[in-house]
């Protein structure tokens, strides 16, 4: 697997982590005003729910093709997948934050 590959994977992954994630704080931040006070148990097991799909998501979308390249015995690939994924997360983050300190 090519060096390129495997960079344009990790921003597309990053990419939809970063966009996933802006869609889920958003419906978190939104949720009283779309569904109303959640003062029931349901509330509280639909968070829960809500926190281990975003997990799976979350960690397939990191996780999934460098665990896949290094099982598959590509452990330099897999890992640079991995840290390139991860670099690329820390820089949306780093963006997100100047742009909140400077609003």
């Amino acid at each position: 697997m090519k060096d390129k590959e495997i960079l344009r994977g990790s921003l597309v992954n990053s990419f939809l982590v970063y966009i996933y994630v802006v869609l889920v704080a958003t419906l978190m931040w939104k949720g009283d005003t779309i569904f109303g006070a959640m003062d029931q148990p349901l509330g509280v097991a639909t968070f829960l729910m809500l926190f281990t799909i975003s997990a799976g998501i979350v960690g397939t979308l990191i996780l999934g093709k460098p665990l896949m390249l290094y099982l598959d015995g590509k452990k330099k690939e897999g890992v640079s997948a991995l840290l390139s994924t991860l670099l690329i997360l820390l820089i949306l983050t780093s963006i997100s934050l100047i742009i909140m300190a400077f609003e």
